[in-house]
């Protein structure tokens, strides 16, 4: 319990540290919220009037302090480009990309573990070779040129899958699953690659301790000692890179979003960033921190539960 109450509070100061840099950065922007709202061609007794009425005069401390109030109580503001309330429009946003974040890491997962444990049962053999070669073209290619691979080949030639779009999944799961896959799938070769470099590194040097050459001499089917007990203890660290890459996730996403036309979050923050939307700029830059930071908390209570090593230390 105090693991976690520890953590909370990093987490809390974290956003703390993030809303000021956040609310800083936004507010030396060039341009003036009063004009975006109204349009160069206003009055300019209505354009000071506006900037009075939203406290664009006040000092920064104050406009500041309106906004983290604002963020706390649920008045999230109203986007100046959508003209929806922008809490409603980070709840819709939000369901959207969840789906392909997860799809792709479950993608990633699938397709990682067993290429690195491939690669490590077979080291310096042309299994790893393979195995290796495949991580590194996945790392040393950009996302978005996966992306227009997926939509050249599965939704172009093959037809399979729609090339951009999106559907509500709370409405039609099935179609919504199907105009994420694709981004889904080239965000997931990225990390895929990743993790079968990680899985292949802790497995390595897992198959090479003393418990591992012990289960072998006591007769154990090699498919059980490779996938229970040398899996077992590789997972951990694997489920922390996993974590830590729910951050490149969301950075990346806003790429393959846009290439997609897929209505996310990450379509959203390029809207935004777009159009210089500065109030939904601050809550989606504060939301997609927060959401990364909570991930990496869940993923760090998981790995408490598979390692019982660290919950007795």
């Amino acid at each position: 319990m105090t693991y976690i109450l520890n953590r909370l509070l990093s987490i809390v100061l974290t956003l703390f540290l993030i809303s000021v840099i956040t609310f800083g950065v936004t507010n030396i922007l060039p341009g003036d919220v009063a004009t975006m709202i109204m349009g160069t061609q206003s009055n300019p007794a209505a354009l000071a009037g506006l900037r009075e009425s939203l406290g664009l005069n006040d000092p920064v401390i104050m406009r500041y302090g309106r906004w983290i109030g604002g963020l706390l109580t649920g008045d999230w503001g109203h986007s100046l480009v959508f003209k929806q309330p922008i809490a409603e429009l980070l709840i819709q946003k939000i369901k959207a990309s969840s789906l392909i974040v997860i799809m792709s890491m479950v993608i990633a997962l699938a397709c990682a573990v067993p290429l690195g444990v491939w690669a490590a049962v077979h080291r310096n053999r042309w299994q790893d070779t393979v195995s290796s070669s495949s991580a590194l073209l996945g790392i040393s290619l950009p996302d978005f040129f996966w992306g227009i691979v997926m939509i050249l080949l599965f939704a172009r030639t093959l037809g399979w899958f729609p090339s951009s779009g999106f559907a509500d999944p709370a409405q039609e799961f099935g179609r919504a699953l199907m105009h994420a896959f694709l981004p889904a799938l080239a965000l997931g070769l990225g990390l895929m690659a990743h993790l079968t470099r990680m899985t292949r590194s802790t497995m390595t040097g897992i198959l090479e301790q003393e418990f591992i050459r012990v289960s072998r001499a006591k007769g154990l089917a090699e498919r059980t000692v490779v996938w229970r007990y040398a899996l077992a203890n590789a997972i951990g660290p694997v489920m922390t890179v996993a974590g830590l890459q729910v951050g490149y996730l969301f950075g990346s996403i806003i790429v393959v979003e846009t290439l997609f036309n897929y209505t996310g979050m990450g379509w959203l923050t390029y809207q935004a960033l777009l159009n210089r939307d500065v109030p939904l700029i601050q809550a989606t830059v504060f939301v997609i921190a927060a959401v990364v930071m909570l991930t990496n908390l869940i993923v760090d209570l998981l790995y408490l539960l598979v390692d019982p090593r660290i919950r007795l230390g």
